[in-house]
């Protein structure tokens, strides 16, 4: 963090022992890009003083911004080497979407929500992240035009996996994404193999806001 935010260094490096120590999140790679982004800059002015405490807060648009241990949690799951290309299915206000960048090749991120996509794309570039592109339409398609994925990730609770994600995920290729219903979710991980296999693992109950779309939830 640059020295004028060092009024957060204390709550950021409190969050980062909380998720090693309690959380039990070990993978290094995941705590430095965690430390490397600042939370306070994706939420809204009034919830800054919050920004470091380990829960989820609302954004807007009725979107939240997720806990961190959750954050932590998925991107640890999800294994991003420095070489992959990751496909994010809701972008929300940036802050998964800026982490994502600092352990990927390139990033591209699909929020259905103009004003959000809008606000997150000047919060990526303010930051100088330029592994970044981020999209607006119905990220339940996926984005076909790069695939195949070696990595996705979905920041939204769906139904099921949505069968065009799964298509555009790569061989090997690992995929993250809370399954349930609207109000509570597993988080699921999808691992494919190099000959197209597919294996599904079910982690940790969740709850995220809807995964709105054609293979998502209805408005």
């Amino acid at each position: 963090m640059s020295h004028a935010d060092s009024r957060f260094r204390y709550a950021q490096a409190n969050l980062l022992r909380v998720l090693r120590e309690r959380r039990g999140i070990r993978d290094e790679r995941v705590l430095e890009a965690i430390r490397r982004v600042p939370r306070h800059l994706f939420v809204p002015e009034h919830l800054v003083p919050q920004a470091y405490e380990d829960f989820a807060l609302p954004i807007g648009a009725e979107q939240t911004i997720s806990q961190p241990y959750i954050v932590a949690r998925m991107t640890e799951d999800l294994a991003v080497g420095p070489g992959d290309s990751v496909l994010e299915i809701g972008t929300g206000s940036g802050y998964q979407t800026a982490i994502l960048a600092h352990l990927a090749r390139v990033v591209y991120s699909i929020e259905r929500i103009g004003s959000l996509a809008t606000e997150a794309i000047r919060r990526i570039r303010d930051l100088g992240l330029t592994n970044v592109k981020i999209l607006v339409f119905d990220g339940t398609v996926g984005y076909s035009e790069a695939a195949p994925y070696d990595r996705i990730l979905v920041t939204a609770g769906a139904p099921a996996a949505p069968s065009r994600l799964l298509d555009q995920l790569g061989c090997p290729g690992r995929m993250v994404i809370p399954e349930g219903d609207r109000g509570e979710q597993d988080l699921v991980l999808y691992e494919k193999d190099r000959l197209g296999a597919l294996v599904r693992r079910v982690g940790d109950p969740v709850a995220f806001v809807p995964l709105i779309g054609r293979e998502g939830w209805p408005r």
